[in-house]
């Protein structure tokens, strides 16, 4: 018999032909490899260690934010190096791959994975963030617009809506993507698995089968409350209508910008909520997230559901407590 719901605050990502999954001790990266085994790599993590300043709300959101960047740019580099790449295991290393390995040496790792999740963030940023604050921008200096475009109430309600319109043809655009479609279906394998281990089944493949692919605390809805609670919170910041056009613009994408930690960590506060709530208006407020899951999911097969448990295992901690959302 199934035990009482528990919710728990095992997470993770879906990474090249694997799951990475974190616990409150354990990140566990499971992949499945050309030859059909299964490659495991456990480690322990920091996250019951956090205290004082760390663990205050909002704070402690920022904190989480960065942390996943890091360690998901690490399960998908581990997760690559079984990526099987014909002919390059012959390939002789280029002059500049020889002299960063001769200066970084074992560092190497390290180096580019802090460099890709800078990348990751810088184009985030760019295209999400500061493209809608220029285009925004760009319209109300049509003089033909004024009367539509002059107050602050339009600034970031059309902010928010171009946003929303960018973010959303970003993901139906890759999804569309054969590797993409492959990294959504182990998206799916680790939600239902999770699913599963909340409602107290044993992990088997025949019993996460039938768990549902929408999870109310994924990324994807995270994602979302980070586009509307910006909305809000870019409501209240100046349109510097006193200064030349280029320069409001430009003060207007820097304080954007140093308001994103602080709406990053409301954003983690209000998924954290929806995850535990079962208010009916917290539920409604979560709808959004799960319709968007249709695009960042896909349903898995067996082989895949597999690896998920394979990641899940090492993440349960032995006192359910630990885990607890």
């Amino acid at each position: 018999m199934a035990n009482k719901e528990h919710i728990t605050s095992i997470g993770g990502q879906a990474v090249m032909e694997g799951v990475m999954m974190r616990g409150p001790h354990k990140t566990a990266v499971a992949v499945r490899k050309p030859d059909g085994e299964i490659a495991i790599k456990i480690d322990e993590n920091g996250t019951k260690t956090r205290k004082g300043i760390l663990k205050l709300p909002v704070i402690r959101g920022c904190v989480s934010f960065i942390d996943s960047l890091v360690i998901g740019m690490k399960a998908l580099m581990y997760s690559a190096e079984f990526v099987d790449l014909e002919g390059d295991e012959d390939e002789e290393p280029s002059k500049f791959d020889k002299w960063l390995e001769d200066k970084l040496g074992d560092k190497i790792k390290d180096v580019v994975i802090y460099f890709a999740v800078f990348i990751a963030v810088i184009f985030s940023v760019g295209l999400f963030i500061l493209l809608p604050s220029a285009l925004s921008g760009a319209v109300e200096a049509i003089p033909q617009l004024k009367q539509f475009t002059s107050t602050q109430a339009f600034t970031s309600v059309f902010e928010g809506v171009l946003r929303m319109v960018i973010f959303l043809g970003y993901m139906a655009l890759i999804s569309q993507m054969k590797d993409i479609k492959r990294l959504f279906e182990y998206h799916g394998a680790e939600h239902k698995t999770i699913a599963c281990y909340e409602s107290g089944e044993e992990l088997t493949v025949e019993n996460i089968r039938k768990y549902t692919r929408f999870h109310p605390r994924c990324g994807t809805s995270f994602l979302l409350f980070v586009m509307i609670i910006s909305i809000i919170i870019f409501a209240f910041l100046p349109r510097f209508d006193g200064y030349i056009k280029i320069a409001a613009i430009l003060l207007r994408m820097g304080t954007r910008l140093l308001c994103l930690p602080i709406v990053a960590g409301i954003s983690f506060e209000v998924i954290k909520l929806a995850g535990r709530s079962k208010n009916k208006c917290v539920t409604i407020l979560s709808k959004p997230g799960l319709w968007l899951q249709k695009l960042t999911t896909r349903e898995p097969d067996d082989s895949q559901i597999s690896v998920a448990i394979e990641a899940m295992k090492p993440c349960i901690p032995e006192n359910q407590e630990d885990d607890r959302w």
